[in-house]
């Protein structure tokens, strides 16, 4: 389990002006030096991103902060299952901090322990031989900790194929935990009919699925999702091809599988960024990914058309939680010798989430 004590943000840092708070913000950065290193993932704001030591994803910013051994302080702009990774993969020194404990994630909410077990015991005793369990990044250290037990791995949106055609060479059937999307999508790449896939909804019994379809079932997927990327629909794919003819569809592997069949492209964040960077001058894209992403990619290469994929916009709203005073805050209050919104990850549990992520790093 993880363990974080809330304090809320005091009420002198709300009325302070944008401008108030990026020369304290920047001052106290400053004043902290090499003992601190800020990460934003590439979903926050540019408020927040423009002070970022690293910006990238999830696990490419928990690697790169601990190979920061000088750093003893690892402020993670994310949110709180982020901030777990980063705890799980820190070196004994460094402390994690995560600028608002309110800064969760709705998938990783969708997979508790207690539920996965149920699930696992259930699936186990329905199947005569191995189920491996794979966890997506996007979820909480104890799911991490219970596959590193249960002798699965870890996956990343870009790494999802490799890591579950190595558990499904180890084992009779794979149980993908908490993304419906990605991994049906990569299991569907893999060849893997989707008659042979099952979705297990932990909040009805034996998830809802007959003993049949479980027995029948190659892969077991969750019942969660991603509540930006579930958004983009086949109708959004439809109007972007009638409004921009010769625009190119790219979408995050979180998204439908019908609009994954859509689409021109489709891969991780990392994924999305180089495909617009490498598009050739002129080129038009629609994105399904949050927007923030999407705005930054367009004012980045305004030489190319960038839009979202839905007109609407795609915000994660618990990324937005993490505001410019909740930085200046944490920042201030780590001069002062204070340290607020500690994330810290049990020793049990980081034992085993970090062997997860090891299987993960040697597959991969």
């Amino acid at each position: 389990m993880a363990t974080s004590t809330l304090s809320l943000l005091p009420e002198n840092y709300v009325e302070l002006s944008e401008q108030e708070l990026d020369a304290r913000i920047a001052e106290a950065k400053a004043a902290l030096g090499s003992r601190v290193v800020i990460l934003a993932h590439h979903y926050q704001r540019d408020e927040i991103v423009k002070f970022a030591d690293y910006r990238g994803d999830s696990l490419k910013l928990s690697r790169l902060a601990a190979s920061r051994k000088e750093a003893e302080f690892i402020v993670f702009c994310g949110v709180h299952f982020m901030a777990e990774s980063a705890d799980i993969l820190r070196n004994e020194n460094q402390v994690v901090i995560l600028p608002d404990l309110n800064a969760g994630c709705s998938m990783a909410d969708m997979a508790n322990l207690e539920q996965v077990e149920v699930c696992w015991d259930a699936v186990a005793n329905r199947t005569a031989g191995k189920v491996v369990p794979v966890t997506y990044i996007n979820s909480t250290a104890a799911i991490k900790g219970f596959v590193g037990r249960q002798g699965g791995a870890v996956c990343t949106s870009s790494n999802a194929r490799k890591v579950m055609e190595w558990a499904l060479g180890r084992g009779e059937k794979g149980l993908f935990i908490p993304d419906e999307h990605l991994g049906r999508n990569t299991a569907y790449r893999m060849g893997i009919p989707l008659d042979r896939m099952a979705v297990w909804n932990p909040h009805k019994e034996l998830g809802g699925l007959a003993e049949d379809e479980i027995r029948h079932a190659r892969v077991i997927l969750w019942k969660g999702h991603c509540s930006v990327h579930q958004r983009f629909l086949p109708q959004h794919v439809e109007r972007a091809r009638r409004d921009y003819p010769g625009i190119q569809i790219v979408v995050h592997p979180e998204c439908r599988w019908d609009v994954c069949e859509m689409a021109d492209a489709v891969g991780s964040t990392e994924f999305i960024i180089k495909k617009i960077e490498e598009g050739k001058l002129g080129s038009k894209f629609a994105v399904g990914t949050e927007i923030h992403l999407v705005k930054r990619l367009a004012q980045e290469h305004p030489d190319r058309f960038v839009i979202s994929l839905d007109d609407c916009g795609c915000l994660c709203s618990t990324m937005y939680r993490i505001s410019p005073q909740h930085l200046c805050w944490v920042l201030e209050s780590l001069l002062a010798g204070q340290v607020v919104n500690q994330v810290r990850v049990d020793e049990g549990t980081r034992r085993w989430a970090h062997l997860a992520l090891d299987r993960m790093l040697e597959i991969a």
